[in-house]
């Protein structure tokens, strides 16, 4: 366990070196600041890495430039059901659901603070959605093949508050607002600088612009793993 989170933290830093404020900075001139921000700041680097920390589980452990655990998944085994974004603690953060309908795809999420249990898929549950994420299926009908979800605030809603385009095989995706068109998070490949050496898919960078949750961004990243692995 310790030699692993060690890996995870050199990994960590690694990440910071790559990403200059400097460039930050220029990123964020040029694609305008987060959600509810001033365009102002730097952008959130996180490192996350597709494995648990604990040996029985699969899962996601995701860490900040200075290697401290930010974010864990310990229940992901296969296509679950039900996904808890746990942080550094171990403390809930957020819930996905996976909708089922009969005869229908599995190709919506919901997404609701904490955890919330089974419960909440009864039809007399209090507890709401805070977002609904719905993977891109019509392609055709839709005109644009290179978004792969959009992210509704309402289940009813019938225009989208953000929008997902990439490849997430290839760990390159970009989360947009659908109003202002401002790239508020980020997925990219992880290479190492000394010697060149390829992390493969496994290990790969998020990064948060200012103004947007850097959970929700790494449920989206979740729900991503789930809809195209």
């Amino acid at each position: 366990m310790k030699m692993l989170f060690f890996l995870i933290k050199s990994l960590s830093r690694i990440v910071h070196e790559e990403i200059p404020v400097h460039e930050q900075q220029q990123y964020e001139t040029d694609h305008g600041g987060g959600v509810g921000g001033s365009g102002g700041g730097t952008c959130t680097s996180l490192t996350v890495w597709r494995k648990s920390l604990l040996i029985s589980c699969n899962g996601f452990t995701v860490i900040d430039s200075k290697g401290n655990l930010i974010y864990r998944v310990d229940n992901y085994i296969g296509h679950p059901q039900e996904i808890i974004l746990m942080d550094g603690s171990g403390k809930s953060v957020l819930t996905m659901h996976r909708r089922k309908k009969l005869g229908m795809i599995d190709s919506s999420w919901f997404v609701y603070k904490g955890e919330v249990g089974g419960f909440c898929r009864g039809k007399s549950s209090k507890t709401r959605p805070i977002f609904c994420i719905r993977k891109n299926i019509n392609i055709l009908i839709n005109g644009n093949p290179n978004v792969l979800a959009y992210i509704y605030r309402n289940t009813s809603d019938k225009r989208s508050a953000y929008w997902i385009e990439g490849s997430y095989k290839n760990r390159s995706c970009k989360v947009l607002e659908s109003e202002s068109k401002k790239v508020v998070a980020e997925t990219r490949k992880k290479e190492a600088i000394s010697g060149g050496v390829s992390y493969g898919v496994e290990v790969f960078q998020l990064i948060v612009h200012p103004g947007f949750d850097s959970g929700f961004a790494m449920a989206l990243v979740l729900l991503l793993d789930q809809m195209f692995s």
